[in-house]
């Protein structure tokens, strides 16, 4: 029956029948794109210990047809081969010209828009995402190399006057040296590019350890750095399933100068601590707990097609995904109607090949009772759940409803913690001040949402909600212009952007005598 699949035919086939992972890695436009091994010294390596491990759909987890790939686990001894080589290529790949790097950059952005259908495709597959999910992925991912190959050749210094007559002082921007990217499973081919990207435009060299769920996409784009030319050792990619001892080993070795690391507050918390022994520079994007706000002026139909948006895009499985929902008590009632028929007329759960899918599973066991215990948690202090609520074994074994619960108050798990899953809490508030206590109790910020008309609460929530990115009148904020980071116990440092580039750049002082 495969044989009869066009590649071009294989989503519409996915609306009829169910393919083995295996069987869609057959139809790939470009299969040079599915590698299993390292990329590191320019070359395709295994470990070197031989050890693999085994990455699988988490769409048809417990089926015949889950098994995807057994992919290289690289060892210490690798990451320490990788780490003196990327060293030793920095010595000369630091003194190339922006203009040079930015060729590079621009290269890699067209080879990435070039094969978006097949890399999206493999995200679907390792991640479990809708495939409207993914390939909005491949773009956003693309776009940081478009983004920061039109940012290198604006690397700029100053020339500052001195107190001293005649002197001047001159403060030259120069790359920080070799740089340890950890990456976690979400965006398994944007969080690797945001960082990467400005990386190779400040000068830097790099040494990426994807996370063991998702090492398919950055083994896919490794593929893609070496057709776009760029000289060995420059960019180094390794999958590992040993996280705790590969992480340990990049914060403490002395050859690299900056780790940016994206995951959980509780990780990053190690690994800063893990990197005082060489007084690393760290950019920390950790846990979030985003407030998204309604209030009683805003536009309703409006706001309960953002918080659809900013709630469960990838099933609730992003850093910036809203978590609390905090609606005025004059339209509570309105909202929560209005939102959940939203959900009702629009989810489809299922295979994310699938075009008339909408949404795809957790990404694994551990995500999943997460979801269930806030949902059973909330229910028994008092919620009501208006739509889904229920674990969906029918489907496959990671998935869930979408679930839409009211009542919820504070004191509930799912105020506190971070879901990251697909239910939505609505919580009801009266005064802004009530909203600005409940939305900033917590030790986390990364990003918050409202809806309102009001021009001067624009301005008064938005210095007062303590988040590092807001969206406001809106629930999609990702982009690559955005300086994208967060506040309190969501870390620090900013990617993307005119910022993102200065995190791997330091600021050397030159005093020209008269």
């Amino acid at each position: 029956m495969l044989r009869k699949i066009s590649r071009n035919g294989l989503v519409r086939a996915l609306s009829t029948m169910t393919l083995t992972s295996k069987e869609v890695l057959s139809t790939f436009n470009n299969k040079s794109l599915l590698k299993s091994k390292a990329y590191y010294n320019g070359k395709w390596i295994e470990s070197s210990d031989n050890r693999t491990f085994r990455v699988n759909n988490p769409a048809l987890a417990g089926s015949d047809g889950e098994f995807i790939a057994d992919i290289t686990s690289t060892t210490s001894t690798d990451f320490n081969t990788a780490i003196e080589s990327s060293y030793v290529a920095f010595q000369q790949f630091k003194k190339t010209s922006p203009r040079y790097r930015s060729d590079l950059l621009y290269k890699l952005y067209q080879l990435m828009i070039e094969n978006q259908q097949d890399l999206a495709k493999l995200i679907v597959l390792e991640n479990g995402k809708a495939y409207a999910d993914a390939l909005g992925e491949i773009k956003y991912a693309a776009s940081f190399f478009q983004w920061f190959s039109e940012e290198a050749p604006r690397i700029t210094g100053d020339i500052i006057h001195s107190v001293v007559p005649g002197n001047r002082i001159l403060a030259l921007k120069q790359p920080i040296g070799v740089c340890g990217i950890l990456t976690p499973w979400n965006f398994p081919a944007a969080m690797i590019t945001r960082k990467l990207a400005a990386a190779i435009a400040a000068g830097c060299t790099v040494v990426v350890k994807p996370a063991s769920e998702t090492p398919l996409s950055a083994l896919a784009l490794a593929y893609l750095i070496d057709q776009a030319g760029f000289p060995a050792d420059v960019i180094n990619i390794l999958p590992t399933d040993r996280t705790e001892e590969i992480g340990k080993l990049v914060c403490e070795h002395p050859l690299i100068k900056k780790v940016s690391f994206t995951g959980s507050t509780r990780v990053g918390k190690i690994l800063m601590s893990q990197s005082a022994s060489t007084l690393k520079k760290l950019s920390l994007e950790l846990g979030g707990n985003a407030p998204f706000i309604v209030f009683g002026d805003a536009d309703i139909d409006k706001a309960v097609e953002g918080a659809y948006a900013a709630k469960f895009r990838a099933s609730g499985q992003t850093c910036i995904c809203a978590n609390r929902l905090y609606i005025h008590e004059s339209i509570y009632d309105e909202f929560a109607d209005k939102f959940t028929k939203k959900v009702k007329a629009t989810v489809k759960l299922g295979n994310g090949l699938d075009p008339t899918v909408t949404h795809g599973p957790l990404i694994h066991e551990r995500s999943l009772t997460k979801v269930i215990e806030h949902v059973e948690d909330a229910v028994s202090k008092g919620a009501t759940i208006l739509e889904g609520g229920k674990h969906r074994e029918d489907i496959g074994e990671f998935f869930h409803d979408l679930t839409v619960l009211r009542d919820v108050v504070p004191g509930m798990k799912i105020t506190q913690e971070e879901t990251f899953g697909p239910v939505a809490a609505l919580i009801k508030f009266g005064s802004d001040e009530e909203l600005l206590n409940l939305a900033n109790d917590t030790e986390v910020g990364l990003a918050g949402y409202f809806y309102s008309q009001d021009i001067n609460r624009l301005f008064k929530i938005s210095e007062e909600l303590d988040v590092g990115m807001l969206g406001v009148n809106t629930g999609m904020i990702s982009e690559a212009a955005l300086p994208f980071g967060g506040i309190k116990e969501s870390g620090f440092g900013r990617e993307g952007s005119k910022f993102g580039i200065e995190d791997y750049m330091i600021i050397k002082s030159v005093v020209v005598g008269n």
